[in-house]
């Protein structure tokens, strides 16, 4: 059994829209009853589960009459979301409250968990839900999403709820069971890992199709996701849905091993989606981050982007990304800080400097 009720106080489940919607738009209800069967007996066992549901743009397609199964447009997955939601929230709750259980919904925006005041109040409410024994779904609410500001897959939106929760687990229910070290419809040849322990290990045996063409996500987004769930302390699995009671039934599947969990805060931080810019820093300053020390203005090589102060922007080492974390400076305050020594940049500024462009307390590194 993955993540079972004695060792996993909360968990959060994701179901993918091939598991949830058949290729005509119609709710695969004999599988899903399957399901809700096995979150109920988790729930007597005590185990506070929340769902992350796709399947509303499967759903709306169909009922719409809409092509390309509503993504042909934006306006069309929003028209389709519209509409398949509220099949979708019926079905989960009519199944829920057969096993005498209450089923909440709550659609978000990528806003509400890259903003650090509505991502608190998110959850908040997710603690309220489960603590009285409701089962969350949840949902992008792509009805008002742009295609600039959305998660676009719910693997990594699972993830960023897991974090929201205080989740000990999220487990992804897909129509693969893992992850292979090169594609399984490709080559017949390819070696299923059971166990992952360091992401950066395996980063590059993923593509980011999805196998029903009906998802938005690939294997991809699910290590986007693991990264996200391990950095903030809860293991994440990848497992196929295409079983009757799937939680309940052993089958194969991958388990991305969590981390010592980071404050929550940097957890926060180290998970987030959006940047408003870049600073530069080279290979002095990589170090120094590394050892838990503040981004002084001597190490940066350059700004990038347009932000202002205590917006959220990405440190870049001389090998990629190393750290997210709050900038202390407007981006044209820190282009100018660029280089320079503490004690030169109150002449620069005009005012006495802060001690860092990003401080420690403000930074995590990835």
């Amino acid at each position: 059994m993955i993540f079972p009720p004695t060792t996993c106080q909360r968990l959060i489940v994701k179901v993918g829209s091939a598991l949830l919607v058949t290729p005509e738009g119609e709710v695969r209800r004999d599988w899903l009853t399957g399901l809700v069967a096995d979150i109920a007996a988790r729930v007597r066992q005590g185990q506070k589960i929340a769902i992350v549901s796709s399947g509303a743009i499967a759903l709306g397609a169909r009922r719409l009459g809409l092509p390309k199964g509503g993504r042909a447009s934006l306006e069309d997955a929003q028209a389709a979301a519209a509409t398949g939601q509220i099949a979708l929230s019926q079905a989960w709750a009519e199944l829920l409250h057969a096993e005498h259980l209450t089923a909440a919904q709550m659609l978000v925006t990528l806003d509400d968990l890259e903003d650090r005041r509505r991502y608190l109040n998110a959850a908040a409410t997710l603690g309220r839900l489960l603590g009285l024994g409701v089962v969350p779904v949840i949902n992008e609410n792509d009805s008002v999403a742009t295609e600039e500001i959305r998660f676009g897959d719910n693997d990594r939106l699972a993830a960023r709820v897991g974090q929201a929760a205080g989740a000990n687990g999220v487990l992804l229910l897909s129509d693969v069971d893992g992850l292979y070290d090169s594609n399984p419809h490709t080559n017949p040849a390819a070696r299923h890992i059971e166990r992952v322990e360091r992401i950066e290990a395996v980063s590059g045996m993923a593509d980011g199709g999805s196998a029903s063409g009906m998802g938005s996500g690939g294997m991809v987004s699910k290590i986007a996701a693991a990264r996200i769930a391990v950095s903030a302390g809860a293991h994440l699995a990848i497992a196929s849905g295409r079983i009757d009671r799937p939680l309940s039934t052993p089958a194969r599947h991958t388990i991305f091993v969590a981390e010592k969990s980071a404050p929550a805060r940097k957890a926060w931080l180290a998970g987030g989606l959006t940047a408003r810019g870049a600073i530069q820093v080279d290979a002095g300053a990589a170090r120094a981050l590394a050892e838990g020390n503040s981004l002084l203005a001597a190490g940066a090589t350059a700004v990038q982007g347009h932000f202002a102060r205590g917006d959220l922007v990405t440190v870049e080492g001389p090998d990629g990304t190393i750290a997210r974390g709050l900038s202390e400076y407007d981006s044209t305050e820190a282009r100018a800080l660029i280089g320079t020594r503490s004690d030169q940049q109150a002449e620069i500024l005009g005012h006495a400097p802060r001690a860092a462009l990003i401080h420690r307390n403000h930074l995590a590194l990835l």
